[in-house]
């Protein structure tokens, strides 16, 4: 019974591992469908960021992100099968292994009887699209062949320390006690102060070519592009929040209701947020960007909360966006159309500290998180400013680091490449 249990368990994450993958693809229509056929670029960005997602990983990037981890720090490259997923190996069982049941899915740790390259697929589509988050500050402005550069690393390292210490159960920010259901932090908050440090360094190199602001992106919509991409990407959130489960159980519906329904309240409350700002009518553009914020907001504890909870946490996000949107936008040394920073940054790290507040232990466990207890506004007292103390403990360490990695990358790969700045954002057009 438990052989048909896990079949099923890898049959329901391989296919939520291919809803997720579509999500890279996404990102690249949505640019589009913001800023208008100019952007085609973003298109090749984002295929070129799902091919290297897919063979880095599988060289090393799985395994120094999911490998039993060395200190609780970063997994063991060498762990069996070894580099490229155990390819060329002469070891008589790493057909077996690779097939069989990836260590950190028995039952004294997550229980769901995944296989290793079941795992590797759905991991490698949460990096893959973390990169495409991260590449919308890039927009005409970086050179590709940069930009790839930097994916080489951020597949190796810069991806992986958030999640081995956070999704790894051998991290040290896991046996802490901080949870992160689906990448509230190790997805979108890491992906927006990643992409601050690309900003950053582009600032930097547009000041030495001697501009006094840096090139403004202007939103121009192509309507039909801009609804296909966030039809993508909510079919792709089914395979990101409820595929988090690792399993198919009851508990997948469940996260996809809390999934669903805190979109659908931050699109009205993003929309109504901004009727009150502007008293205009607020149109396509806030009803797609409401409804990315409430799935951002609700990806880090879509399986620790009720739907209750989830409606309260859309109709929160909403005004954040809006207010978050108008202190980014005063910013004249870079320019973020797209919304990495309103949206992704502010949305994810908002959803992580939620996590204090509104968590329901027996929800939690269901999600295979029985160790969680119940969020200050459920009686959970100590436990949970405990928890809270956790959460923003673990955020400030991520920030920190991701930022500081990401930037001695992008200098370096810039010294390297004689420069990040394509010709138009040289001259500013």
């Amino acid at each position: 019974m438990a052989n048909i249990q896990f079949l099923v368990n890898n049959l329901w994450v391989a296919i939520a591992a291919l809803l997720v993958f579509t999500m890279t693809i996404s990102v690249g229509i949505l640019e589009v469908g913001e800023l208008g056929e100019r952007m085609n670029r973003s298109l090749l960005k984002t295929t070129m960021i799902m091919g290297s997602a897919l063979v880095v990983m599988a060289v090393i990037g799985f395994n120094t992100a999911f490998a039993p981890t060395i200190d609780g720090i970063i997994g063991d490259p060498f762990y069996m099968p070894g580099l490229m997923l155990g390819a060329f190996s002469t070891a008589a069982n790493s057909v077996n292994f690779i097939n069989g049941i990836w260590w950190s899915m028995l039952p004294q740790y997550f229980g769901t009887g995944l296989s290793a390259t079941t795992y590797f697929l759905f991991e490698t589509a949460f990096a893959s699209v973390t990169l495409a988050l991260v590449g919308v500050v890039v927009l005409r402005k970086m050179k590709l062949s940069s930009f790839f550069l930097f994916s080489i690393i951020y597949f190796v390292i810069i991806w992986n320390l958030p999640a081995a210490w956070i999704w790894n159960p051998t991290g040290w920010l896991y046996l802490m006690g901080m949870r992160d259901f689906a990448g509230g932090l190790v997805v979108h908050g890491a992906a927006g102060v990643a992409g601050i440090a690309i900003l950053v360094r582009i600032w930097q190199e547009e000041r030495k070519a001697g501009l006094k602001t840096s090139m403004q992106e202007q939103i121009k919509l192509n309507e039909g592009w801009l609804v296909l991409a966030i039809l993508l990407l909510v079919m792709g959130w089914f395979g990101f929040n409820p595929g988090s489960v690792l399993a198919f159980n009851s508990d997948v519906i469940m996260v996809a209701v809390a999934t669903f329904l805190a979109a659908g309240s931050a699109m009205l409350s993003t929309m109504g947020t901004k009727y009150l700002v502007s008293k205009e009518a607020p149109g396509i553009l806030y009803a797609v960007n409401g409804i990315l914020m409430g799935l951002i907001v609700i990806t880090p504890l879509a399986g620790f909360v009720e739907p209750g909870s989830a409606i309260v946490l859309g109709l929160l996000a909403g005004p954040i966006f809006i207010a978050g949107e108008r202190y980014f936008s005063r910013f004249k040394w870079f320019t973020d159309p797209v919304g990495l920073l309103p949206g992704h940054f502010l949305g994810g790290i908002f959803g992580v500290t939620m996590i204090a507040f509104f968590t329901e232990s027996a929800y939690a466990a269901a999600s295979g998180n029985p160790t969680l207890p119940n969020g200050l506004l459920f009686g959970g007292g100590f436990a949970a400013l405990h928890q809270l103390g956790i959460e923003v403990f673990g955020i400030a360490v991520v920030l920190i680091t991701v930022f500081v990695i990401s930037y001695i990358t992008i200098t370096a790969i810039s010294h390297l490449t004689n420069g990040l700045l394509t010709d138009c954002a040289k001259k500013g057009n």
